[in-house]
């Protein structure tokens, strides 16, 4: 709905009928919006003296915040670590694709790959507003290649790398550059890894600790150099011991310095976690949970062969695995099943659940001023739900951009 108009100019949207997540709570009350904006109807009433020019029933719909993916490695049939000359149309499909699963932004993500992958694919990939098009894209995810051989999981070994003498330098020499650059998951026990951090957040980017074997002492020095996620908790990593939690001990580490949050990844899909160790992650640290998807190439097709990068997976039901072994590759599941399954699996409140996938990921991209909420003046990115969190239409700067054929306004 933005315009070349004044923002007075342009028409007001008034949703009724409906429920609309603010401040942590479903309140019953109408959303407005203005020029892809939420707007402050008291503001309208009483300032400008004008009122809806457009009302639309919600016939008792859920509205929401999109929904944030940090960690997707690409679906439909589009693998993001692939280096060809269609990388810009592969995100565009899946940008477009994920809508219907109240994905309003992303960061399309890259596993392990040697350099000249991340050369040729990372200038193809440029940050922009999402539209009718598909979601925003809100920067890359690079996961990998500097992380740990013995939990890389699903990433090549022969690409692993580590610091040599420059250090940053080297990383910037692996990926060619930086820009568009999000999110660098790295294993913070190789050596020289505060400095990288260090360099990485002066420039804006978050870093995540995974695919590691830091103990807890290692990842809370991170932290302390400016790490704030972690990737995909509990997959890749050390398991949690009493003794030494590992990274999982982030979750209730009493050596988090003071104003600092750190979040963590969870792949809600019901196979990469049980539901036992999400409810624990969750207790523990209810506020600092991300939904990923961690989707791959077969995310939306049948079972069979895939890619994921360099590497041929397997899809049998809802697993993937790399071809021929049992180590588990990313996953299948689409958003709105995370959040579907996360709030069954924790019996936790609609609104927690929800804001899994949309407040807390702007927090951690320190977005949540325009991201991730309704309040006034954030960009108009919200979904209308149904009670069981089916997404039902999908909206992007107050413009429909998806919406289910049985939904009629």
């Amino acid at each position: 709905m933005p315009s070349d108009k004044s923002a007075s100019d342009a028409p007001v949207f008034q949703f009724i009928n409906c429920r609309i997540l603010k401040n942590h709570e479903l309140q019953r009350e109408d959303l407005w919006v203005r020029d892809g904006k939420i707007l402050n109807p008291e503001k309208l009433f009483f300032e400008e003296k004008k009122s809806a020019d457009v009302q639309l029933d919600c016939k008792g719909s859920i509205i929401a915040p999109g929904f944030i993916d940090v960690q997707i490695n690409g679906g439909f049939g589009v693998d993001f670590s692939q280096a060809t000359e269609e990388v810009g149309a592969g995100i565009s499909l899946v940008g477009q694709k994920i809508l219907s699963h109240g994905v309003t932004s992303f960061c399309p993500t890259l596993v392990t790959s040697p350099p000249s992958v991340y050369q040729k694919v990372l200038p193809q990939i440029s940050v922009r507003n999402g539209g009718p098009h598909g979601a925003g894209i809100l920067g890359v995810h690079l996961e990998g290649p500097f992380i740990s051989k013995e939990k890389r999981g699903a990433h090549p070994e022969q690409y692993l790398r580590t610091y040599e003498a420059g250090a940053f330098q080297d990383l910037l020499a692996t990926y060619g550059s930086l820009d568009g650059v999000r999110i660098v998951t790295l294993a913070p026990e190789i050596g020289r890894s505060s400095e990288v951090i260090r360099e990485l957040c002066k420039r804006g980017i978050c870093v995540s600790l995974g695919h590691s074997m830091a103990n807890l002492s290692q990842a809370e020095e991170a932290v302390r150099h400016g790490a704030t996620f972690i990737t995909h908790l509990f997959n890749a990593m050390l398991p949690f011991h009493h003794r030494d939690p590992g990274i999982v001990g982030l979750l209730t580490s009493d050596q988090i310095p003071p104003g600092r949050q750190v979040f963590y990844g969870m792949i809600s899909d019901g196979i990469h976690t049980n539901p036992a160790a999400l409810r624990i992650a969750h207790r523990a640290h209810p506020k600092g949970l991300v939904l990923v998807t961690d989707a791959i190439t077969a995310m939306g097709l049948a079972p069979g062969r895939h890619t994921l990068g360099q590497q041929m997976v397997e899809v049998h039901g809802l697993n993937t695995y790399i071809a021929g072994t049992k180590t588990l590759s990313g996953s299948i599941a689409t958003m709105d099943m995370c959040v579907r399954h996360f709030r069954d699996a924790t019996g936790c409140s609609i609104e927690t659940a929800l804001e899994a996938a949309s407040l807390h990921p702007a927090q951690l991209l320190k977005i949540e001023d325009r991201k991730g909420t309704l309040d006034y003046d954030s960009d108009a990115d919200f979904l209308l739900l149904d009670n069981s969190l089916h997404v039902q239409a999908t909206y992007i700067a107050g413009e429909q951009v998806w919406r289910n054929s049985n939904f009629v306004f």
